[in-house]
C-alpha cells in the first residue's frame, strides 16, 4: 500500500515563516531573506516527509500566507481594485501585490481595502476569499506549483503537486456581478489549469492532488455539473497525467456517485469525520479507480487509535486488494503542531497525557506503522493498545461534581429574567449612552514590551508583583487613551493575556498546555490551542481583579472580557470520549460562575465573545439544528446568571450567519458586535427581511488591515447600516480587536471612528427633532 500525505505545517517549527513575514513587512529584511527561509521550510518539510518513509509527498502546500491567495495570483483573479497596483508593478507576481491583497494596501498613491476573509469550513483556518467580477480575466500570472515541483527536484525528492480544484476555487469565491455564471467563469478559468497541468507533466511530475472539500456540502445540480465540465475537460487535456481527487471534513453524501464518475485516478475520503462513507464507496467504487483512506486525524491531537484505523483499512482492502488502497491523513496536517518532541517542559504538559497526543510529524509515523502492522508489525501495535486502554481509565479525566452539575441543569438555567425589551429600557436608565455609542472589541496593541513582560515572567526574570504593576501601568495609559478619544465604553485593554482562549484554559482545570503546539490562524497569526482532556470547572476568578482596576480608574463603564464557550471549545483540540456538546455546556458553567462574579464585583457591562458560534456548524444543513440547540444553549447558561441591569455583549467576526439569524437572535445578548467592513456592510442585508430585536455594533473598519480608514469610509457604512436597524440599536466599534495592531494607527482609526459616530449622532438628532416637528 502507499502512503499518503495530503498537506504539511508551513510556519516551521519555531514559527519562522510567522517572524520573517512580519520582519520583511516592517523592512528589517530583505525579499531576498524572507525568500531563503521559505525554502529553508519547505526543504525541511519534503525532507522530513522522504525519511519517514512516506510515497506521496505534498508539494506547493507551501504558501506565505493562504492557499487560496496563491491561487488568484496562480489564475490572475486579482480585485479589480489592485490591478492600477499590478500594472505599475514589474512582474505581477510581486509580494507587493500578494500582501497588498492580503492586508490592504495604502502607499505610492494607491489605496485599496484588503480581501475578505473567512473560515476554511468549520475549521479556526482563514482563508482570503476570491473575488469575480465582470473584467475577470483568468490567465496563469505565476507557476509556484511548477517553481515549487522543481525546488523538490533539485533535492533528489520527487513530490506530489497540491492544487485547490478549480470547481472548489469558484464556489468558495464570492461573484461580485449578477451577470456573471459559473459555467462561464470555469470555462474561462479551466485553461488555466490546463496550462499549469501540462507544465507539470512535461517536468515529470506522476501524481497531482486536486483539492475538492466542497464536494462534501450540499450542492446543487448546477453545481455538481460544474464538476462533471471541469473534469472531464481536465482529463483530455492531460491523458497521462494521475489525477488524485481529495474530498475531507464530511461524507461526500449524495455527491458519492458523482465522485466516483469523475474521470481521475484515485479519490480521497475523509474516514475520520465521516467513517461511516466507506461502505457506499467500496460498494460503488469502479474497478479503475483507487483509494486514499483518510484514517489519521488532520485536524486533532489524538494519538490513532491503530484498531479503529486497521478494521477501516482492512475492510478497503479485502475488497479492492492492497494495491489499490493509500493510508492517508483525513486532510492536511495544516491544522495540527508540528512535533510533539519538541515539548520536553513535564511541568505544562505531563508525560501521561503526553502519551495520548499526536502531533504532525508523529502523524506521518502513524501512517508508516499502519502500513508497518497490515505487513506484520504486532509491536507498535501492542503499544498503542495499552496507550488506548490507559487513556480509557485514567482518573484524571473524570469529575463527578462536574458532570453531577451538568445534570442538574434546568431549562431556566438557560433564561435570563425577564425580554430584551424590558431590559433595555433599564439598562438605558442605567448607563446613560449616547446615540451611536463608541467602543472597542477588548484589545489593545500587543506590543514588544508587553510581549517581553510575559515572557520574562516565564522565564523569572521578574517577579510577579513586577509583572502585575507593569500590567497596570499598560491598564492605566490605555484607559488615559481612550478617554482623550472621547470613547463612551472602555475596555481594559487584554495587555494580560497571551490569547482569548489560552488565557482562560490555563486557569480551568481539565485543560493542558503546549509550549511550541503552534498552528497556523491566517497569514502569520498564529495560536497555541489549549488541550481539552478532561471534565471542566473553574476554581478561582480568572478576570476580575483587572476588570475591577480598570473600571476604578475612570466613570465611564468598563466591559469585562470573556470568551465564550463554544469559542473556547472551537478554538481548542477538544477529548474525543464525549460528545462536544457536554464539554461545551461544562465550560459554559465554568463562564457562567465568572460572568456572576464580575457583576458583583460592579462591572455593569460584560462582553461574552463567540466568534466561532457559525464556523461550529455543521457541513450539512440536516445536522444544523442539534448543533445550534447546543451551542446557544452553551451561551445562554453561561450569562442567564445576571440581573436586567447588567448588558451582555457578544463578538462575532469573519463569518457570514445570515442563513442562522434566528439562532443568533435565540442567544439573547443585548449587543452585538460582527464584521461587517471588509464585506461593506453585505452581511447586514439580512436584516432588511428578519427583524432583529437587539442592539448591533456592525464594524465600521477592518482591524486586520494597516491602513487607516477615513471618517467619509465609515460614515458611509454606518449609513448603510441605518437604513437597516433602528438607530438607537446602533453601536460604532471597530470590526475585531486590536491585538496585532500599532498604536499610531489604532489611536488616528479611533480617532476617526469617534468624529464618524458623532457626525452620526448629531445628524439623527436633527432627523429626531424634525419628526417632532412635523408630527
Amino acid at each position: 500500500m502507499q502512503t499518503n500525505i495530503l498537506g504539511y505545517p508551513r510556519i516551521g517549527s519555531n514559527r519562522e515563516l510567522k517572524k520573517a513575514n512580519e520582519d520583511y513587512w516592517a523592512g528589517k529584511i530583505s525579499l531576498e531573506k524572507l525568500q531563503l527561509t521559505a525554502r529553508l521550510l519547505r526543504r525541511q518539510n519534503w525532507e522530513t516527509l522522504h525519511s519517514a518513509g512516506i510515497d506521496l509527498i505534498p508539494s506547493n502546500d507551501f504558501s506565505y500566507y493562504d492557499q487560496m491567495l496563491d491561487m488568484c495570483i496562480m489564475t490572475g483573479a486579482i480585485p479589480s481594485r489592485f490591478k492600477a497596483l499590478k500594472e505599475s508593478l514589474v512582474t505581477p507576481s510581486s509580494p507587493e501585490l500578494y500582501f497588498a491583497m492580503a492586508r490592504g494596501y495604502q502607499k505610492n498613491g494607491f489605496d485599496a481595502t484588503a480581501m475578505e476573509m473567512t473560515k476554511w469550513f468549520d475549521t479556526n483556518y482563514h482563508y482570503l476569499v476570491p473575488e469575480f467580477d465582470a473584467s475577470q480575466q483568468f490567465r496563469l500570472l505565476y507557476n509556484k506549483c511548477l517553481e515549487e515541483f522543481n525546488e523538490a527536484l533539485t533535492i533528489g525528492i520527487h513530490t506530489k503537486p497540491v492544487l485547490i480544484g478549480p470547481v472548489s476555487f469558484l464556489l468558495l469565491g464570492k461573484v461580485k456581478d449578477e451577470t456573471l455564471q459559473l459555467p462561464a467563469l470555469l470555462n474561462s478559468l479551466l485553461p488555466v489549469y490546463i496550462q499549469v497541468l501540462q507544465s507539470l507533466q512535461a517536468a515529470g511530475a506522476t501524481w497531482i492532488q486536486l483539492d475538492e472539500p466542497t464536494l462534501v456540502l450540499d450542492l446543487t445540480p448546477e453545481q455538481q455539473d460544474l464538476f462533471r465540465q471541469a473534469y472531464t475537460r481536465l482529463r483530455e487535456a492531460v491523458p497521462g497525467l494521475k489525477l488524485l481527487l481529495t474530498t475531507y471534513f464530511g461524507s461526500l453524501q449524495e455527491n458519492t456517485q458523482l465522485a466516483l464518475q469523475l474521470p481521475v485516478d484515485a479519490l480521497h475520503i475523509d474516514l475520520v469525520r465521516a467513517p461511516e462513507q466507506l461502505n457506499t464507496v467500496l460498494e460503488l467504487l469502479p474497478e479503475n479507480l483507487q483509494l486514499s483512506l483518510g484514517v489519521v486525524d488532520g485536524r486533532n491531537i489524538w494519538k490513532n487509535n491503530y484498531d479503529r484505523s486497521l478494521s477501516l483499512i482492512k475492510q478497503a482492502t479485502a475488497k479492492i486488494g492492497q494495491d489499490r488502497v493509500s493510508i492517508a491523513t483525513s486532510c492536511s496536517l495544516l491544522h495540527t503542531p508540528y512535533d510533539l518532541e519538541l515539548e520536553t517542559a513535564e511541568e505544562t504538559l505531563s508525560p501521561q497525557i503526553k502519551n495520548w497526543m499526536a502531533f504532525a510529524r508523529q502523524k506521518v509515523n502513524e501512517i508508516i506503522a499502519l502500513r508497518d502492522i497490515i505487513n506484520g508489525d504486532t509491536a507498535s501495535l501492542a503499544a498503542n493498545q495499552a496507550a488506548m486502554q490507559e487513556k480509557r481509565t485514567a482518573a484524571i479525566i473524570h469529575k463527578p461534581a462536574v458532570k453531577a452539575r451538568l445534570a442538574a441543569l434546568t431549562e431556566a438555567d438557560a433564561r435570563r429574567k425577564h425580554p430584551f425589551s424590558t431590559r433595555q429600557q433599564v439598562q438605558e436608565s442605567v448607563l446613560q449612552l449616547p446615540l451611536f455609542p463608541t467602543t472597542t472589541i477588548g484589545s489593545f496593541p500587543q506590543t514588544e514590551d508587553i510581549r517581553k513582560l510575559r515572557a520574562d515572567l516565564k522565564k523569572g526574570v521578574i517577579t510577579k508583583e513586577e509583572y502585575d504593576n507593569a500590567i497596570r501601568k499598560a491598564i492605566q495609559e490605555s484607559v488615559q487613551i481612550q478617554e482623550d478619544l472621547h470613547l463612551d465604553v472602555l475596555v481594559h485593554g487584554e495587555f494580560e493575556r497571551n490569547d482569548m482562549v489560552e488565557y482562560f484554559g490555563e486557569q480551568l482545570e481539565g485543560f493542558v498546555f503546549t509550549k511550541n503546539g503552534w498552528v497556523q490562524s491566517y497569514g502569520s497569526r498564529c495560536v497555541k490551542p489549549p488541550v481539552i482532556y478532561g471534565d471542566v470547572e473553574r476554581s478561582a476568578p480568572m478576570t476580575v481583579a483587572w476588570s475591577s482596576y480598570a473600571q476604578s480608574l475612570t466613570d465611564k463603564p468598563m466591559k469585562g472580557m470573556l470568551t465564550g464557550p463554544v469559542t473556547i471549545l472551537q478554538w481548542s483540540f477538544v477529548r474525543d470520549d464525549q460528545p462536544r456538546s457536554e464539554t461545551a455546556l461544562q465550560i459554559a458553567l465554568a463562564i457562567r460562575d465568572e460572568v456572576t462574579d464580575l457583576e458583583k464585583a460592579g462591572i455593569r457591562i460584560i462582553q461574552v465573545d463567540e466568534p466561532a458560534v457559525r464556523e461550529g456548524l455543521p457541513l450539512r444543513k440536516a445536522d444544523w439544528q442539534t448543533y445550534l440547540d447546543w451551542a446557544v444553549k452553551s451561551f445562554r447558561v453561561s450569562v442567564a446568571g445576571v440581573k436586567d441591569a447588567t448588558q451582555i455583549h457578544t463578538h462575532m467576526c469573519y463569518a457570514a450567519f445570515n442563513d442562522i439569524i434566528s439562532n443568533i437572535a435565540a442567544m439573547d445578548a443585548d449587543v452585538i458586535t460582527i464584521e461587517t467592513s471588509r464585506s461593506q456592510m453585505e452581511l447586514l442585508e439580512v436584516f432588511s427581511t428578519f427583524r432583529y430585536p437587539y442592539e448591533i455594533g456592525p464594524g465600521v473598519y477592518d482591524i486586520h488591515s494597516p491602513r487607516v480608514p477615513t471618517v467619509a469610509e465609515m460614515i458611509a457604512l454606518l449609513e448603510k447600516a441605518v437604513q437597516l436597524l433602528p438607530a438607537r440599536n446602533i453601536w460604532v466599534n471597530p470590526d475585531c480587536g486590536l491585538k496585532t495592531r500599532k498604536w499610531p494607527e489604532t489611536e488616528q482609526a479611533l480617532r476617526n471612528m469617534v468624529a464618524a459616530a458623532r457626525k452620526m449622532r448629531s445628524e439623527q438628532l436633527v432627523n429626531i427633532q424634525q419628526e417632532a416637528v412635523n408630527s
